[in-house]
Formats: C-alpha cells, structure tokens, sequence
C-alpha cells in the first residue's frame, strides 16, 4: 500500500525529522504533537487545560487535512509531563469529543524544551483520502 504524508495546513516551520502524519490505506498516524505556536515552533505555555486543547487542535488539523475528523480518531497515546495533572487534562481531554471518544493510554513522561503533554494519534479515515 502506498504512504501518503499528511503535513499540518498551518505549520510555517519544520520541527523535525518526521511527517506529522502518514496516510496508508484508510489508517492515518499522526506523530505526537505539542502545545506549539505553528509560526515560531515555539511551546505555547498556558495552564495544562490550554495545552491540550491545542495540542488536540493540532491533532484534528492532520486528520481534516487527511479529509477525516475528530471522529474518526480511534486512539490517542499521551505523554504528561506530571501525571499529577491527570484530573485537569482528563476534563479538557474530554470535553475536545463527542459521541464515542477514542481508546487512550497516558503515561508520565520526560519530554524536551518545556513540553507538559504530547500526544499521538491513530484515525481511520471514511471520507474522502488526500
């Protein structure tokens, strides 16, 4: 089956040696994504609520781009900084979804350049392909 790389619409910069996301067949997987301002590639410091609703917002970018949505997303691995700040990631990590939310995994994680959350993510995409 072919690869197709799915790059974020708005990311100006390269912030690495991979493609935000990888399209085979109808299975999309998106590399882990940050809290980051697209323009800068700098972290976008805010409460951990804040940053995972844009990291996920980064996440739903690739799979719109991908011609999928939120929905399709059927599993998310995410990386905390501090697993003490589970609870308030849970409630924003939550209220991102509707209908059945996507099966997850979330470990404490060291992560680089003042990074809190990660996550990656695998969808399968329905609608139309890239």
């Amino acid at each position: 089956m072919r690869k197709i790389e799915i790059k974020h619409p708005d990311k100006a910069i390269n912030t690495g040696a991979y493609s935000a996301g990888v399209l085979v067949g109808d299975l999309l997987f998106i590399s882990g994504q940050g809290p980051l301002d697209l323009t800068t590639g700098d972290v976008k410091h805010g409460t951990i609520e804040e940053e995972t609703l844009l990291t996920l917002s980064h996440i739903r970018a690739i799979v719109e781009a991908a011609g999928g949505t939120i929905d399709d997303i059927v599993k998310c691995t995410v990386h905390l900084e501090d697993i003490r700040e589970f609870d308030r990631y849970d409630v924003a990590y939550g209220s991102f979804f509707t209908g059945i939310r996507p099966a997850r995994t979330t470990v404490q994680s060291v992560l680089s350049d003042g990074i809190r959350i990660e996550i990656d993510a695998i969808a399968r995409i329905t609608a139309k392909q890239a």
